[in-house]
């Protein structure tokens, strides 16, 4: 059986100094879950492991599949330093922004 897609509901605020990135992925562990940066790509993979077997099935909702985002992020995020958090089903990233160059004060000499 192919791997099923699941769509995974996020949301994003911007604060002077971060992005804060909340990614619902109910089920997913930690061990199953990737975080990746390449260029400017924020990859985002959370895998959904079916079901111990014998248990009875209540309710169709996603048992197994994958959770796959993909953002681009701007050269102001200091990728270094970022986090991320995995409680209750929802994966919180905290991406800091760059220290921008504090500006520099010239000196005038008089004659």
């Amino acid at each position: 059986m192919a791997e099923r897609r699941l769509y995974t509901p996020v949301d994003i605020c911007e604060t002077d100094d971060k992005i804060l990135l909340w990614a619902e992925m109910p089920g997913v562990k930690r061990e199953d879950l990737e975080i990746r940066i390449e260029g400017n790509d924020l990859e985002i993979i959370g895998h959904l492991k079916g079901e111990e077997k014998g248990r009875f099935l209540l309710n169709e909702c996603p048992r197994e599949g994958d959770y796959h985002r993909i953002f681009t992020i701007s050269d102001e995020i200091d990728t270094n330093g970022i986090k991320a958090r995995l409680a209750d089903g929802v994966l919180e990233l905290t991406l800091p922004k760059k220290e921008r160059a504090k500006p520099k004060e010239i000196p005038i000499e008089v004659e």
